[in-house]
C-alpha cells in the first residue's frame, strides 16, 4: 500500500479551532430580529403615521416570471405591495416611496408587467405613491433625463406622468415625465414627496426648485435613486459626486428638505448634515438587491410619532413571512436589527419646521406604537426555518464521502510557502496540484512567497487548513495547476456535476485590483471549442468561478454543446474577509446548474444547460483566470478544500455535513461471568475507517462496592471498516464497558458491554457466594475457543449507555490516544464503502 494513500491524523484537534468560527448567515451590516417578538410595554397614544419605502426592486421584476413564479406562486414585489394595502389602515399608511431601478432591463417588456402588476394592487387600494426612474429604468443611463428620448422611455408608458396623475396625492411633473411631486396629508399636516429622476439635468432641478417656491410651508422628503454611498465595511455613509451636487443645488438651501431617501448603492446607512439655516437633514440610503433573492423582500416603514418627536425606522419582509416554512433559510429573518435597519431619530417637528410652517402641530394623540404594530403583524404566527443540525467537523476526517468523487483537493497536512516540491493531493484520485513557477508564468511581479498554506478555515470544512494567495491582482499572480496527463483535464461531465469550493477574499480586496478574478478554472480557449463568436469571453476558459466588480460570485461555463454558448450563475453581494462555502450542482435532467453560497440557493441561476464542454488536453487550476491561452487575474484571498464530484448532488452529501457515527456496532464481546483470572477482554466490531474506537466509563463493582475504573482503551477502524480493542485493568465484579466510535471530538452513541468477573476461589476449592467460573478461559481471550461465538454475541448488551462516551478521558489523554492512531486517511473511507 502506498505512502499516498494513507495520511496520519494530523489535524484532531482542528475543531478546537474551527469552532470558534461564526458561519454568518447574512450580509456583513445587516442583523436579523434578536427574538420572535419584542414584548414591549404598551406606549402611550399619540399623534403617528407610517411612511412606506420601497427599495430597487430590479431583481423581483426580472425574475418574477422564470424564477420567483415557478417556485412560489407569485414575487417580492407583488407580496410587498399587496401587505401594504392590506395594513395601510393598521398602520395608518398615507403614503409610499419606490426609490427607482424598478426593473432590470428597461427594454425588457415581461419585467415592465411584473413591476405594473405589483404598483397595480396600490393603485387599486387608492393608497398613494411617487415612482421614480433608477439607472436600469432608463434606455441610456449615460444621459441627463433631458437628453434621453422621452417618447421611446418605457418608464413614460409604464409609470410616467398619466398614471400619476390618477392618484389624489399627484402635484405634477417635470417636462421630462420622470421626475414627480406629490403632497399628502398625515395627521392634519401636509408633507410633500418630491421624487427626482436618475442623473437628473440642471433644468430638472430647477423645476423641483421651482415646486418648492410654490409650496413653501410644506415639509419635504426628497427622494432620488443615488444619493449617497456606503463605504467597504457596510456601516459609515459616503458622499458620491450625486449627493453633493443635490446638497449644494438643492438641499441645503431649502429648508423645507428634511429627509432624503435613496437606493442604488447596495446596502443602509444615514448620515446627519447641517444645511444653511442650521437645521439637520436626515439622510437615508436603503437597497438590498445584493442580498438573498434579489432583496428578499425587505421594506422600510418609517414610523412618525409627531407628539413625542421620533422618526423611527423599522426593516421588515413581507416576503419572507409568506414563504411556505419549509423553503426557509438561515438569510429568511422577517425583521432586520442592524444599526442601519432599525433606529429612531430625535426630531422636534413643530421646532424643526418652525422656520417655514410656524402652524405646524402635532394630530389627535389616537395611535399607540406603529413599529410595535408593524412588527407584531410580521411575526405573528411566522415559524422560523427549521435549525441548522450541521455540527462542527470533529477531526479533518469528518465530511460525508460522495459517490463519483472525480478529485478532492486538500492542504491539511502542509504548512508555510507553496513551494516548488509542495503537492497538494487530490485525496480521490491521481489529480495532484502543483505550483507553476511564478518565473514561467505571465505574472509581474509575483514570488513564490506569495503561497502559503494556512491554519484557516470555513467552520464547516473539516480539513482545517487552506491555501493563501497574497497580494494578487490582474497582472500578479500566481496558481497551481493540475498535470498536463491529470485523468480529470479531459473529463466528460455531460451527465452533470457538482463543485464544492470554500473561499475568502483577503480584507485588502479592491475592486480596482481584484476585480473579475477567479479561483477555480478548467482551463482552454473557448474560441477552439465551437463556440459562436461573442463580444466578450471568446477567447476566454470554458468554465471559471470568480468574483465580479460588485463582489458577486460569477460561474461562467458552457453547455455539453459549446455551440449553444455560456451559461451562468450570479451569487449576491459577498463580503471580504469572510469564509463561504460555494456549492454548483448541474442537472441535465433539469437541465440547469444552481449555485448555492452556504447552502441557500442564489436568485440568479442558469438554465438550459447541462453538462459541461471542455478544450481537451488542458488542466484545471486553482488560483487564476485563463484567458487568450494564459493565466491572468489571481484570486486575493484563500482557497479551502475543493472537490468536483461527476453528477448532481444533493445538501446532505456535501462538505459542510458531518460523517456519519451511527452506522458503529460490536459484533463479538464477553457475556456472562468470566473466570477470576480473567485481567482484560476483547472487543470487536464494524464501523467507520478512520474513526477512533474508545472505551470509557468502563467500571467494575467488587464485593465490597468497590467502583474501580478499567484502564482507557482505543483503537482505530481499519481500511475494511472492522475494528478489534482490548480492555485491559479489569477486576471482580459487575463490569460495564462503554464503547462508542469518534472523530475527534464528535462521537457516536455509546453502546454497553456487561460481563462479570468472578472471585477468586476460596480455600476448599468453591468461589465466594457459591459461583463457579466457566471453563474454557476468559472470553475474548485469543487461547479461549469460544471467543466471538454465537452465544459471545447473542450475550451482548448492546443498548444506549447516558453519559458522553469520552467524558472519562481528560483531553490530554484524548490527545495522546489520538496522537497515536493508526495512519489512515479518507481514501480508506471510500474503499470501503465501494466494498460495501
Amino acid at each position: 500500500m502506498s505512502p499516498r494513500r494513507f495520511r496520519t491524523l494530523q489535524r484532531c484537534t482542528g475543531a478546537a479551532v474551527i469552532a470558534t468560527t461564526i458561519v454568518a448567515g447574512l450580509t456583513a451590516g445587516i442583523a436579523p430580529a434578536t427574538a420572535a417578538a419584542d414584548p414591549a410595554p404598551s406606549e402611550p397614544l399619540a399623534s403617528r403615521f407610517t411612511f412606506a419605502v420601497l427599495p430597487d426592486t430590479q431583481f423581483y421584476s426580472r425574475y418574477s416570471i422564470d424564477q420567483f413564479t415557478p417556485r412560489y406562486g407569485t414575487d417580492p414585489f407583488a407580496t410587498q405591495t399587496a401587505w401594504l394595502a392590506d395594513h395601510a389602515d393598521e398602520l395608518n399608511i398615507p403614503f409610499v416611496a419606490h426609490l427607482g431601478d424598478v426593473v432590470d432591463r428597461a427594454n425588457v417588456q415581461n419585467e415592465w408587467q411584473a413591476a405594473d402588476r405589483a404598483m397595480q394592487t396600490l393603485d387599486d387600494a387608492d393608497l398613494p405613491y411617487s415612482i421614480l426612474p433608477g439607472n436600469h429604468d432608463v434606455l441610456d443611463s449615460g444621459k441627463r433625463d433631458t437628453e434621453l428620448d422621452l417618447a421611446n422611455e418605457p418608464f413614460n408608458r409604464w409609470f410616467g406622468a398619466p398614471r400619476a396623475a390618477e392618484q389624489s396625492t399627484y402635484g405634477g411633473s417635470d417636462p421630462t415625465g420622470l421626475s414627480q411631486f406629490h403632497i399628502f396629508e398625515a395627521e392634519g399636516q401636509q408633507f410633500m414627496s418630491l421624487a427626482i429622476s436618475w442623473n437628473s439635468s440642471d433644468a430638472t432641478l430647477a423645476w423641483a426648485q421651482s415646486v418648492l417656491d410654490a409650496h413653501p410651508t410644506v415639509p419635504v422628503i426628497l427622494s432620488s435613486h443615488a444619493l449617497i454611498n456606503v463605504a467597504a465595511d457596510q456601516m459609515s455613509p459616503v458622499e458620491t459626486a450625486d449627493s453633493q451636487r443635490m446638497w449644494d443645488r438643492l438641499i441645503r438651501s431649502n429648508d423645507q428638505i428634511f429627509l432624503t431617501l435613496n437606493g442604488h448603492f447596495h446596502g443602509a446607512t444615514r448620515q446627519v448634515k447641517q444645511n444653511d439655516f442650521g437645521h439637520d437633514v436626515h439622510q437615508v440610503l436603503m437597497d438590498y438587491q445584493m442580498a438573498y433573492e434579489g432583496g428578499n423582500g425587505y421594506l422600510g416603514l418609517f414610523e412618525f410619532d409627531l407628539t413625542n418627536g421620533t422618526l423611527s425606522l423599522e426593516t421588515g419582509s413581507p416576503w419572507v413571512v409568506a414563504k411556505p416554512q419549509e423553503s426557509l433559510t438561515s438569510y429568511d429573518q422577517p425583521l432586520l436589527d442592524g444599526m442601519h435597519q432599525r433606529y429612531s431619530l430625535d426630531i422636534d417637528f413643530a421646532e424643526r419646521f418652525a422656520g417655514f410652517a410656524p402652524g405646524f402641530t402635532a394630530g389627535t394623540p389616537d395611535e399607540g406604537s406603529l413599529s410595535t404594530a408593524a412588527r407584531t403583524l410580521l411575526l405573528d404566527g411566522f415559524e422560523g426555518p427549521d435549525p441548522i443540525s450541521t455540527e462542527l467537523p470533529g477531526n479533518e476526517l469528518d465530511f460525508v464521502e460522495a459517490e463519483g468523487t472525480l478529485a478532492h483537493w486538500r492542504f491539511n497536512g502542509e504548512s508555510g510557502v507553496v513551494g516548488a516540491d509542495t503537492v497538494i493531493e487530490d485525496v480521490a484520485g491521481d489529480n495532484d496540484l502543483t505550483r507553476v513557477d511564478p518565473a514561467a508564468t505571465n505574472a509581474v511581479g509575483a514570488t513564490w512567497d506569495d503561497v502559503t498554506i494556512e491554519d484557516d478555515a470555513h467552520g464547516f470544512s473539516s480539513d482545517g487548513a487552506s491555501m493563501c494567495f497574497a497580494d494578487s491582482t490582474g497582472s500578479r499572480f500566481s496558481y497551481l495547476t493540475t498535470a498536463a496527463d491529470a485523468p480529470i483535464n479531459d473529463v466528460d461531465l455531460r451527465d452533470g456535476y457538482t463543485i464544492e469550493t470554500f473561499v475568502k477574499m483577503d480584507p485588502e480586496w479592491s475592486v480596482a485590483a481584484n476585480s473579475w478574478s477567479k479561483f477555480l478554472t478548467r482551463t482552454g480557449n473557448r474560441s477552439q471549442i465551437g463556440v459562436p463568436e461573442t463580444r466578450w469571453d471568446w477567447t476566454a476558459s470554458p468554465s471559471a468561478l470568480g468574483i465580479s466588480s460588485l463582489r458577486e460570485f460569477q460561474w461562467t461555463s458552457l453547455d455539453a454543446n459549446a455551440a449553444l454558448g455560456d451559461r451562468v450563475n450570479w451569487s449576491g453581494e459577498i463580503m471580504v474577509d469572510t469564509w463561504v462555502h460555494v456549492a454548483l450542482v448541474n442537472d441535465p435532467a433539469k437541465r440547469t446548474t444552481t449555485m448555492y453560497v452556504d447552502g441557500a440557493p442564489v436568485l440568479r441561476n442558469a438554465t438550459d444547460v447541462g453538462g459541461m464542454a471542455w478544450h481537451e488536453g488542458h488542466s484545471w487550476i486553482l488560483g487564476a483566470d485563463w484567458v487568450d491561452d494564459a493565466a491572468r487575474n489571481g484570486w486575493n484571498g484563500c482557497i479551502g478544500e475543493t472537490r468536483i464530484i461527476d453528477r448532481p448532488t444533493t445538501p446532505d452529501e456535501w462538505l459542510t455535513q458531518r460523517a456519519d457515527l451511527s452506522t458503529f456496532a460490536v459484533t463479538s464481546a464477553p457475556q456472562g461471568e468470566l473466570p477470576a483470572s480473567t485481567t482484560s477482554v476483547t472487543l470487536r466490531g464494524t464501523g467507520l475507517p478512520g474513526a477512533q474506537v474508545n472505551v470509557a466509563d468502563a467500571a467494575v463493582t467488587t464485593p465490597a462496592a468497590v467502583a474501580v475504573a478499567a484502564a482507557p482503551a482505543s483503537a482505530v477502524v481499519a481500511e475494511n471498516g472492522e475494528w478489534t480493542l482490548e480492555v485491559s485493568g479489569l477486576t471482580v465484579g459487575a463490569n460495564r464497558l462503554n464503547v462508542a466510535q469518534a472523530l475527534g471530538t464528535r462521537s457516536s452513541a455509546p453502546l454497553a458491554v456487561e460481563f462479570a468477573i468472578a472471585a477468586p476461589a476460596a480455600p476448599g476449592g468453591s468461589t465466594p457466594g457459591g459461583s463457579t467460573p466457566p471453563a474454557g478461559g476468559a472470553a475474548g481471550d485469543p487461547a479461549d475457543p469460544a471467543a466471538g461465538s454465537a452465544a459471545d454475541r447473542d450475550g451482548l448488551a448492546a443498548t444506549g449507555a447516558d453519559g458522553s462516551l469520552i467524558a472519562a478521558l481528560s483531553a490530554a489523554g484524548l490527545l495522546l490516544l489520538l496522537a497515536g492512531a493508526a495512519p489512515f486517511i479518507v481514501r480508506a473511507r471510500r474503499r470501503a464503502m465501494q466494498e460495501s
